[in-house]
């Protein structure tokens, strides 16, 4: 049994641990405020874009000289895959949650005979990965975000650049990107999205202004040429959403780690003190019984 001046270690230890878990989570409740309206403010030109995407995909998708990162390289032998995780811990199961995602669809892969090659944008997921597809991964991420206070497009444009670089060297024929989308607080959704070739969403979903108003819009210079040139802003374009998105999902899930140990530490400083006072009210008695026997032998 603890002794009551290791029980009395033990509480104040834990209330230490129990103010810094408060702490953070108040950081992360400032900090989830504005990810989440920079999330929730980049998703409309993500969608919008997948729109346009749409439309010139549905015109050009089937030419003989559409472009590569639309139609890709006739092949599926190579994936890279993605996978975008945060620098730091103490999330909950924000970061293991996403490389559970990409962990089943590379044994998905690997089980179809598929070339699998990872490139992880954060620490924990890099950390996580390596220890049984180190040999998978690509070495050096382009971006180091544990010293980026805000998430801005800089950040997403080297990435894009070193994913188009790769797919230009032709080192892979698919990519996917992993990450997670902020729902609520409690809810973050881990997502696989094709990066490469692009995701034409539905001919229904395609740019429109009304039915049968298809011949309404006119390109210049031209689909093929505006394709050249929106198809590499897409791609960065998706990974500063997966960034955004990643940025106030990671909050989200620290904020509520870190409440749930909050509360989990104000449990169990209430069962040490109930611990404690019953100890040293027990060597209490016990003092008493020996001063009254010593008295009595008197």
């Amino acid at each position: 049994m603890a002794s009551l001046k290791d029980l009395r270690n033990r509480i104040s230890s834990v209330k230490a641990t129990q103010k810094i878990t408060k702490a953070m989570e108040m950081v992360a409740a400032a900090k989830l405020r504005r990810a989440q309206e920079a999330a929730e403010a980049g998703r409309p030109y993500a969608h919008r874009i997948d729109r346009v995407m749409a439309a010139l995909g549905a015109k050009v998708g089937h030419d003989e000289g559409a472009p590569r990162l639309l139609v890709g390289t006739g092949r599926q032998d190579v994936h890279l895959l993605l996978v975008a995780t945060a620098e730091r811990g103490l999330c909950g199961g924000f970061n293991s949650n996403i490389v559970k995602r990409a962990v089943q669809d590379i044994d998905a892969l690997l089980g179809e005979g598929k070339t699998v090659k990872i490139l992880c944008v954060g620490r924990k997921g890099f950390d996580i990965l390596k220890r049984e597809h180190g040999d998978r991964m690509i070495k050096g991420s382009p971006v180091d975000l544990k010293h980026v206070k805000r998430i801005g497009f800089a950040e997403a444009e080297a990435i894009g650049r070193q994913v188009l670089d790769l797919f230009e060297k032709e080192e892979f024929d698919v990519c996917t990107l992993y990450f997670s989308e902020f729902k609520t607080v409690v809810e973050q959704k881990p997502t696989a999205l094709p990066l490469i070739p692009a995701k034409i969403p539905d001919s229904e979903a395609a740019e429109k202004p009304s039915a049968g108003a298809e011949s309404a819009y006119e390109y210049e210079p031209g689909e093929a040429e505006i394709l050249d040139d929106l198809l590499p802003r897409n791609v960065m374009t998706q990974i500063f959403r997966a960034l955004q998105e990643n940025a106030a999902s990671e909050q989200g899930a620290r904020m509520t780690a870190m409440d749930n140990a909050t509360r989990n530490a104000g449990d169990m400083i209430d069962r040490l003190t109930l611990e404690y006072n019953r100890s040293r009210q027990a060597q209490i008695t016990s003092e008493l019984i020996e001063i009254i026997s010593g008295a009595e032998a008197l």
